[in-house]
């Protein structure tokens, strides 16, 4: 009877370390995708898609087509 307690509490054991192993890959890809966008807020590409998007600049060269009304 003891066994079998023990055996039972042994397979929720692993399973709820596959779930975390699971929850930690999730978190390190996570934080892989954390890291591109650091380094893709520091470029010049950043910035004017944020100039483009909230302040509606568009480069000097670039020809704006709006819909008519």
């Amino acid at each position: 009877v003891s066994s079998a307690r023990l055996q039972a509490k042994n397979e929720q054991y692993k399973a709820q370390e596959a779930e975390l192993q699971e929850q930690i890959r999730e978190q390190k890809e996570r934080s892989k995708e954390i890291d591109k966008f650091e380094e893709y807020v520091k470029t010049d590409d950043y910035i004017k898609d944020m100039a483009e998007d909230r302040l509606n600049l568009v480069d000097p060269n670039e020809i704006v087509f709006k819909p008519s009304e």
